[in-house]
């Protein structure tokens, strides 16, 4: 009888669904959702507070809140350009540099506004842009995206 093997995924589970929210969907509160119990599952590791925060700062500035993209971003860059370049499989250097320009375009806003735009986080690790894959096949993007959090549909008020 072969001997079976058992597949086990590199990455969290939680990351992946991260990713996938965020490339494909641009779901950043669905994002923010996900990363949020990654972090605290991690002890508040700092790269995953700035994953999120990258996450928070876009959805704050698609929802035209400048003042409260310009925070997120800024502190994501702070914190993202500290790691290695391609931490958690990702070209992180890039999302930095990328957070960063964002961040110093929101600080002129008033003076230079420009049209919101998302950005990408590139996957450099095969198995991880296949994780991805698989995951997204499981995660059905949310129609209309959330706006803000709902409390379960126990809880609500008929």
């Amino acid at each position: 009888m072969p001997k079976r093997t058992v597949c086990r995924m590199a990455y969290e589970r939680l990351y992946l669904a991260y990713l996938v929210y965020f490339n494909r969907d641009r779901d950043y509160f669905e994002c923010h959702e996900v990363l949020e119990e990654l972090w605290l599952a991690r002890d508040k590791d700092p790269l995953y507070k700035a994953l999120l925060q990258t996450a928070v700062g876009l959805y704050h500035f698609r929802n035209n809140n400048v003042r409260g993209g310009l925070i997120m971003l800024s502190r994501a860059y702070e914190v993202l350009q500290r790691y290695p370049a391609d931490a958690l499989g990702i070209n992180l250097a890039k999302l930095a540099r990328e957070a960063g320009d964002y961040a110093r375009k929101l600080e002129t806003y008033a003076e230079r506004p420009f049209g919101y735009y998302d950005l990408t986080i590139e996957l450099l690790d095969p198995e991880l842009a296949e994780e991805v894959a698989a995951a997204g096949r499981d995660i059905v993007p949310s129609h209309p995206q959330r706006r803000g959090p709902q409390r379960p549909e126990s809880s609500r008020r008929k």
